[in-house]
């Protein structure tokens, strides 16, 4: 049977890991990472996996499930290589600014490992070339669509292990720097498992520049960001005060996200490009 080419989408789908983080204290939390291969130089690259410093923050080991190559190429649906690691928050380096909620963890020993079991996985990493220039940016609207990949609320396809699509607009403009910082927000359900999920701009047969000419049958795919929080409103109502035997027992307030999220700008991962370049200009 000749198997499809993935489409653009598909492809999407196939950049992000779902990670699964357990603390010293037994407690487990879920998030979003991507691939990501930096400092390309003719066919040598350094891959890497993406997400937040939140995500991994005193995390004792992680796991995550990455989908096996097919024996053709292309991804064999439904057959998956679990990958655990200890010392997990080790393994990852902080961006430079310890303002920016962003950190990498490069994967070459895991890439390596399969290769010598002989167990190749496959992904989808996004590149440098994905980050729009300053210009291309400027160039955008103020409300543009937006496409996050990840995995809300730690919810997934388990058995393709495929993540969950949300589609959004932006809230403010992408070529501004939110409150001074470099992020921007995005109009979209934003949940916990969410943070470090990529937001791109994604029109798959056309769009609309903000001249007003319409675009037809060239899509765009650009990386815009990483997921990293969303503000919330404190629902409380009255606080009832229950009697119990030795105290007073206050009613616990609820926390409703504002279908908002801020979304660190791609912008940032340029740092890592610089410290892996040099890394290998080093080694070189």
């Amino acid at each position: 049977m000749q198997v499809q080419p993935l489409t653009t989408a598909e492809m999407m789908a196939y950049g992000t890991v779902r990670l699964e983080c357990e603390r010293a204290d037994g407690t487990k939390s879920t998030g979003t990472g991507f691939f990501f291969h930096f400092a390309r130089k003719g066919d040598g690259h350094v891959p890497t996996v993406i997400t937040n410093k939140h995500v991994v923050e005193g995390a004792k080991r992680g796991k995550f499930l990455l989908t096996r190559l097919a024996a053709g190429g292309g991804p064999q649906r439904g057959s998956t290589l679990p990958v655990v690691v200890d010392d997990f928050e080790k393994q990852w380096i902080a961006h430079p600014d310890p303002a920016v909620d962003l950190c990498v963890m490069p994967i070459a020993p895991l890439v390596k490992q399969a290769e010598q079991q002989q167990q190749n996985f496959f992904t989808v990493p996004c590149g440098i070339d994905l980050i729009p220039s300053d210009s291309e940016l400027q160039d955008l609207d103020q409300i543009e669509n937006v496409t996050m990949v990840g995995y809300p609320n730690g919810l997934w396809d388990q058995t393709h292990n495929m993540p969950v699509f949300r589609r959004g607009i932006t809230a403010t403009h992408p070529a501004l720097d939110w409150n001074g910082k470099p992020e921007f927000m995005i109009d979209a359900a934003c949940f916990p498992g969410s943070s470090g999920s990529p937001v791109f701009l994604y029109d798959k047969s056309g769009y609309v520049d903000r001249r007003g000419t319409t675009v037809l049958g060239a899509g765009r795919l650009k990386l815009l960001g990483v997921l990293y929080a969303g503000p919330q409103h404190i629902a409380g109502g009255a606080i009832v005060m229950a009697p119990a035997p030795t105290s007073l027992t206050p009613t616990p307030v609820t926390p409703i996200p504002l279908n908002l999220g801020l979304v660190v700008k791609a912008k940032t991962l340029h740092a890592f490009e610089a410290q892996f370049a040099a890394l290998n200009a080093g080694a070189g």
